[in-house]
Order: structure tokens, then C-alpha cells, then sequence
């Protein structure tokens, strides 16, 4: 399915065009970092190697729901043409520990799903639990996210070939996405799947085309792919539901609901 969407308030830069969309059951999006050690320079620490699994049981609690990412209406900065998405991530960034770059393509996510699916109740805060654990925001391995959404140095996963802590995933994109033609590797900053990505990607940036390592591009694509199913993510079962489509692991669920809980908190907390 194509189409245009551009909820009320979202700048014109950020006019989102959904270029491929559709229910896939079961499919693959995130996957766990493995790295295996070997001669040479050390690998990257894993992005989720230093965060705290949360003390909660799935299906019992749902994170809290993040502040809304538009603020009111603010006449003054309107007429000085003030960008609210990125005033509103600004604010945030030195509370939450997340760029404002990050940010803004988690709350322009938000927006658009609100828009579209807003039963589904995605919160800002819980695609960046995830962005956090798949990538760092986009800084993996040392890169930086940029003004444009992009990591500096494309972000690759290991080969998916079956080896220790890793699924057996054969190529099924010839390399267009992750450089690799025998193997998939997720790719971007929510580390998706080849396979999953084309049935998903979208185009949140407004160039024309879907890039899985354009951050904002990659945020929408996962808050539809979290909301399919008419998922509510407000819920604890949905929520679980929805984070367990993307790794089913105990552990990573437990660790997105702790980051996105306090990223919420801490947005609300003044």
C-alpha cells in the first residue's frame, strides 16, 4: 500500500509517504547483537550489554505512557517558525540521555501511527527502549547520528548464519541492503531484517524512498510493525505482545520496558 499521511502540527519536512506496508506473522525484526571474539582489534561493546533488565514479570505492567511529543500550541514561536517537533525533542534530550536528533524520529513515529492507528497507543518512549538496545540511537560501533538520521558508518549486524547465540537466516535481499549475498545481517538502527524491512519500509523523511539506515524511516516502519495485529500497546499484554514480535526474549523485553519506562518518567518528570 502507498500513500501520504501528515498528521496536524508535524513540519513539512518530516511528511511521511509509506512506500511498503504489510502483515507479515511471525516475521523477524530485531536480533540480538552476537559478537564472536576474534584476532584483531576488539569488537564494540553490544548496545545492550550495559543495561538493567527491569524486575517485571511480561504481561503484568506496561511502561508509562510518555508525554505527548507535540507541545501546545506556542503563537510565538509558530510566527518565528519554530520547528515543535525539534523544540520538543531539544527539551528532552538532557532529561531522557537520548539525542534530540533520536528523538525527534521516535516522536514524528508517534505521531504519524497516532494519526493512523490510534489504538494502538505507541509511545515515543518505548521505540526508543528499542532503539536504544538495537543500536544506541544510531551510534553503534562508534558512529554518529546525524542531522539527516543517518549513522555515520552503516550499521550491519553479524551474519545470521546459525552460529552461537545466532538464527540461520540464507540471503534473501542478494546484499542490496546489508552488503552480504550469502547470509542476511540486520541492518539500521532498529536492526531489521532484510525480508522485514521490505514489508515494512517507509519513508519518513520525505525523499522519496525508504532507507533502513535513515532513523526516521526505520522508527515508522517499527511502530507499524509493533501496531500490527490491532496490537494496543497501552496494554500489558499488547505491549509484551508487541515487543516479543520484535526479539522473543525474556531478557530484551525486560530491558526495552525498563529503558522505555524511564524515558517516559523522565520526560514527565519536569
Amino acid at each position: 500500500m502507498t500513500g501520504s499521511l501528515r498528521p496536524t502540527g508535524l513540519p513539512a519536512r518530516l511528511a511521511v509517504v509509506v512506500v511498503a506496508l504489510a502483515v507479515a506473522a511471525g516475521a523477524v525484526v530485531g536480533v540480538r547483537w552476537a559478537i564472536t571474539p576474534a584476532a584483531g582489534p576488539p569488537a564494540p561493546e553490544v548496545p545492550a550489554a550495559r543495561v538493567q533488565a527491569a524486575d517485571v514479570e511480561p504481561n503484568s505492567l506496561a511502561p508509562a505512557q510518555a508525554a505527548d511529543p507535540r507541545p501546545a500550541p506556542q503563537p510565538q514561536a509558530a510566527a518565528q517558525g519554530a520547528d515543535p517537533l525539534r523544540a520538543w525533542a531539544g527539551r528532552l534530550a538532557g532529561r531522557t540521555g537520548v539525542p534530540a536528533r533520536a528523538l525527534m524520529a521516535y516522536g514524528n513515529a508517534e505521531l504519524v501511527v497516532r494519526s493512523t492507528t490510534p489504538g494502538c497507543r505507541l509511545s515515543w518512549a518505548t521505540l526508543a527502549g528499542i532503539g536504544r538496545i538495537e543500536s544506541d540511537h544510531g551510534r553503534y560501533a562508534g558512529a554518529v547520528l546525524g542531522a539527516d538520521g543517518r549513522p555515520s558508518i552503516p550499521i550491519i549486524g553479524v551474519p545470521l548464519d546459525g552460529s552461537a547465540g545466532v538464527r540461520a537466516i540464507g540471503d534473501t535481499d542478494g546484499g542490496e541492503f546489508d552488503g552480504d549475498p550469502t547470509v542476511d545481517r540486520a541492518v539500521g538502527p532498529m536492526q531489521f531484517i532484510p525480508s522485514t524491512w521490505r514489508r515494512w519500509a517507509a519513508d519518513a523523511d520525505g525523499d522519496g524512498r525508504g532507507d533502513p539506515q535513515q532513523l526516521d524511516d526505520a522508527a515508522l516502519a517499527a511502530g507499524r510493525y509493533l501496531c500490527a495485529g490491532g496490537r494496543d500497546l497501552g496494554a500489558p499484554a499488547g505491549w509484551w505482545a508487541a515487543v516479543f514480535s520484535y526479539n522473543n526474549s525474556v531478557e530484551y523485553g525486560q530491558k526495552v520496558f525498563g529503558l522505555a519506562d524511564g524515558y517516559a518518567r523522565a520526560a514527565a518528570g519536569g
